[in-house]
């Protein structure tokens, strides 16, 4: 334990550059300064984590400028404009801008950050992709999957998957951020009365064309905002064996599938249902893994869970040092019973 927390402090220490930076750049955050927090949307919709992009942009200290572009970005501005702590809402309407490529969204976004010292997203599939081009045609480097804003230059994020906290300053005039989602609540929405006003566009077509996409669509919750969620792992050995328990188990509990590394490249689940460092971060009120070791790849993706509780015949598995309740048993026998007594 001693030797964790003496590496933790090293890596800290190790990741801060000297002071005089912080003088340099404080004095432009002393000047009028906006923060830029982009918003994802789908079809129309607002989607909901915009409530914790927002959150995290209030506590960097300026005022919030909410962006969203796509077919109907003007209704989805409405919708951003709601919630309690944006400033002002921008959106460019255009259908080019709908699947958020980042050949053109990344130029757009780069048109619309006049004033603008701190532009943030969340760190999911659609930050991973547009802010490290976002960042390269702005010349500063990406501050990725942050969990905690310390000051308006300095922020903390998990390395090694997760074993080591690092604390990070940046001397860029603008900053690029992402954000773990799970750490930053949701800002309250409803109350909100953001001005909503169009942004510019000099119609940025990129280089590429979107051709399609095939989703995997469902009625259960969904996996990244669940309270409450269900993941099968390796030790259900195969597809139907996953299909067959897992799925009656989240039904019975109203809750999300996930699923482990080892089970989506066994080809038991798809891969949007991956919870672990290379696939979800997610920390609902209850996770509840079923024959699932525990690689700590997997923990990295679950391990902020409220209460987490495991399934699993090898006493030794890795998962119950991290479990609040564990039981070891047989899988196959102990989810239906499960299962049955959840309907009842």
């Amino acid at each position: 334990m001693n030797a964790s927390v003496l590496l933790r402090r090293t890596t800290l220490r190790a990741a801060r550059p000297v002071p005089v930076s912080r003088t340099i750049v404080g004095s432009q955050f002393s000047r009028l300064a906006s923060t830029l927090a982009l918003f994802e949307q789908r079809d129309g919709k607002l989607q909901s984590s915009a409530q914790n992009v927002v959150t995290a942009a209030k506590q960097l200290g300026n005022p919030v400028i909410g962006f969203v572009a796509g077919k109907s970005a003007k209704e989805v501005a409405e919708q951003a404009a709601k919630i309690e702590g944006v400033d002002k809402v921008v959106y460019v309407a255009n259908e080019a801008y709908e699947k958020g490529m980042p050949e053109s969204y990344a130029p757009l976004v780069v048109e619309n950050t006049d004033d603008v010292t701190h532009i943030v997203s969340m760190h999911s599939a659609f930050g991973k992709n547009v802010m490290p081009r976002l960042a390269a045609l702005l010349d500063t480097q990406q501050i990725s999957d942050i969990i905690s804003v310390e000051s308006p230059d300095t922020f903390v994020r998990p390395i090694y998957a997760g074993n080591a906290i690092a604390t990070v300053q940046s001397t860029d005039a603008k900053k690029v951020i992402t954000i773990r989602g799970t750490a930053f609540s949701n800002a309250p929405s409803g109350s909100g009365a953001a001005e909503v006003i169009e942004g510019k566009d000099s119609k940025h077509a990129g280089n590429v064309e979107w051709v399609g996409e095939d989703l995997t669509l469902s009625d259960r919750p969904d996996l990244d905002t669940a309270s409450k969620v269900v993941s099968g792992g390796r030790g259900l050995k195969d597809k139907e064996n996953f299909e067959k328990i897992m799925m009656p188990l989240a039904d019975a509990m109203g809750a999300a599938i996930g699923a482990s590394r080892a089970a989506v490249d066994s080809g038991f689940a798809d891969n949007s249902l991956q919870v672990g460092q290379t696939g979800k971060v997610v920390a609902p009120e209850l996770y509840l893994s079923v024959g699932i070791s525990g690689a700590i790849q997997h923990l990295a993706g679950m391990k902020d869970s409220k209460v987490i509780a495991a399934i699993n015949k090898d006493p030794d598995a890795p998962i119950f040092q991290v479990a609040d309740v564990g039981l070891v048993a047989d899988l196959f026998k102990a989810v239906p019973e499960l299962t049955e007594k959840l309907k009842k």
